[in-house]
């Protein structure tokens, strides 16, 4: 039986979130990175697309000394406890990670925001990783986000699901996994990667980029093994994964937000419908009304909230890459999703 959660759901807000002072955050991140040092000097390495450098850990590529790095990834492996009714949103980076959180914050949290004031609503005033933490953020928490330990907990990540923690697999939770054209994720990872790399080292060039990406050399990445590996997970426990694309949900964005509805048990009733709440979500979540809320103010660790949003649009990568760069990434994806029911 699904669970029905749009009532039971404790997500947090940003009254909440700053009981955990960043600078408490920083000196528990310290002692975790101090803590895999010795582990982290015996990985591979190449040069990072934001930071100095990438390691390899379990066939995925991470950066260190970050508040999502590849010390973190170990520490959750080690530590972090799932519950049942742990809800996940994971993507690669940069493949409509933050329209998800937002949509999906929405949805589940609809029946406690419907008599508050719409100006009020935690998306108008706040970033939608601050309403939708990424799991690395609770290593660093001295009071962790969810409190109460009968609520649903949502969280996101970009984390393969082979280094994903065991708790979380045990405990059979529920996943929404959202992929994009590899081609609109290289561009938007260049831009972004840009944008907050450390200012001691010169911006990337495109082709940097794509010679780095089409070796598979991104954080998270490669790209496609990520895909492969929840779409198999998909396929093989249907009632705990629903694997969506970008462009789908950018051509009916009301279809698909029903069905991550229908799919973590809080489908929308027919008086819902009819009160158009299902496009009162999507307007909520639009890139227009994100993006103006995030013009300003910082998300962690001097990140600007704007960096999250550029276009927001399906095929920019025609803008950037040439018709060789395309056509080799073309061949890239046919030989890696061979067989697979995965096409753009």
């Amino acid at each position: 039986m699904s669970i029905p959660i749009a009532s039971s759901l404790a997500s947090p807000l940003p009254s909440s979130i700053a009981k955990c002072s960043e600078e408490e955050e920083k000196a528990n991140m310290a002692i975790v990175f101090d803590q895999y040092k010795d582990r982290l000097a015996t990985l591979p390495k190449k040069k990072g697309w934001i930071s100095e450098n990438i390691y390899m850990y379990q066939g995925f590529w991470h950066h260190s000394g970050r508040r999502t790095s590849v010390e973190t990834v170990m520490a959750l492996q080690d530590t972090f406890i799932a519950r049942p009714t742990d809800i996940y949103l994971i993507t690669p980076p940069k493949s409509g990670t933050t329209w998800l959180k937002a949509l999906v914050f929405a949805l589940v949290n609809r029946n406690h925001y419907q008599n508050h004031n719409l100006s009020t609503h935690p998306l108008l005033i706040s970033n939608p990783h601050k309403c939708v933490p990424h799991i690395e953020s609770e290593l660093y928490r001295t009071t962790p986000t969810y409190v109460d330990p009968h609520s649903t907990r949502l969280f996101g990540t970009h984390i393969s699901y082979t280094s994903l923690p065991q708790s979380i697999l045990d405990n059979k939770c529920r996943f929404v996994y959202l992929f994009r054209n590899p081609k609109d994720v290289l561009v938007s990872l260049f831009h972004y990667a840009n944008k907050l790399r450390d200012q001691s080292r010169d911006q990337m060039t495109f082709e940097e980029a794509f010679d780095m990406f089409s070796k598979g050399i991104t954080p998270n990445g490669p790209y496609w093994d990520h895909v492969k590996g929840y779409h198999k997970f998909s396929l093989e426990h249907p009632k705990n994964v629903l694997f969506l694309k970008y462009e789908d949900m950018m051509i009916d964005t009301m279809k698909n937000v029903k069905r991550i509805a229908k799919f973590l048990g809080c489908p929308f009733t027919e008086e819902e419908e009819v009160k158009n709440v299902v496009q009162e979500i999507v307007r909520l979540c639009s890139f227009e009304s994100l993006s103006v809320v995030s013009k300003h103010g910082n998300l962690k660790d001097g990140i600007p909230n704007n960096v999250f949003f550029r276009e927001g649009k399906v095929g920019d990568w025609k803008n950037h890459l040439t018709d060789e760069m395309s056509r080799v990434l073309d061949e890239i994806t046919k030989d890696k999703f061979h067989g697979l029911n995965i096409s753009f």
